[in-house]
């Protein structure tokens, strides 16, 4: 595997599971998820995310037990979607900044040599879910951006695992003002990471995905 598909992981959720939470008392962000530069990711729309993942999941593993198995393993999928999320805007204006854009063609490209790689689209859009996460409909999306991840880090003069990369991120993070709902933690604009938060109005529920997602 090549150093491109490598650092092309980046944006592809990779966080520990977390518990899933639950707001008790006043809660100061009525209705969303996150708040990012002004616009609100709202909680219907995280929802529908997951939901999405878990419905590619379902229809990939068909026997209930392999299911509920890929449910465990993916007990934070909510928080992960959320950071994943909000990191998708951080990036884009990053890249806005820096004057980077990704034509349809590139993307285009990027697929068919990943799918090369991988034995198929099939093959690709299987992996893409079992270890990141994203779901056959979000792939190209997906792949856009790891494409602007890459030609950001070259317009930098680096590469997505360097300091460089990640302090155009942070930058980017501190512009948007990003403003998590504390039932999902915080936004450390340094590291542009989503962090558990310590509230005392929150409560831990359990470590799967539960019931109000619809899963």
């Amino acid at each position: 595997m090549h150093r491109r598909r490598r650092t092309a992981f980046l944006l592809t959720a990779a966080i520990a599971a977390a518990p899933l939470l639950t707001a008790c008392g006043n809660d100061a962000h009525p209705g969303a998820a996150a708040v990012v530069g002004g616009e609100r990711i709202t909680v219907s729309q995280l929802e529908n995310r997951v939901d999405e993942v878990r419905a590619a999941q379902r229809k990939a593993v068909p026997d209930e037990a392999q299911y509920q198995q890929a449910i465990a393993r993916t007990g934070g999928l909510t928080r992960d979607t959320l950071h994943s999320m909000v990191l998708d805007r951080v990036l884009e204006r990053a890249a806005r900044d820096a004057g980077v854009t990704v034509s349809d063609r590139e993307v285009q490209r990027t697929r068919a040599e990943f799918e090369e790689q991988a034995g198929g689209a099939k093959a690709l859009e299987a992996a893409w879910l079992q270890q990141y996460g994203v779901p056959p409909q979000r792939l190209d999306d997906n792949l856009r951006l790891q494409v602007t991840a890459q030609k950001l880090a070259q317009k930098l003069g680096t590469d997505t695992s360097r300091p460089e990369f990640w302090k155009a991120l942070s930058d980017a993070s501190k512009e948007l003002d990003v403003d998590l709902n504390p039932r999902y933690g915080e936004w450390d604009a340094e590291k542009s990471s989503r962090v558990d938060a310590k509230t005392p109005w929150v409560k831990d529920v359990t470590a799967v995905d539960g019931p109000p997602l619809g899963l």
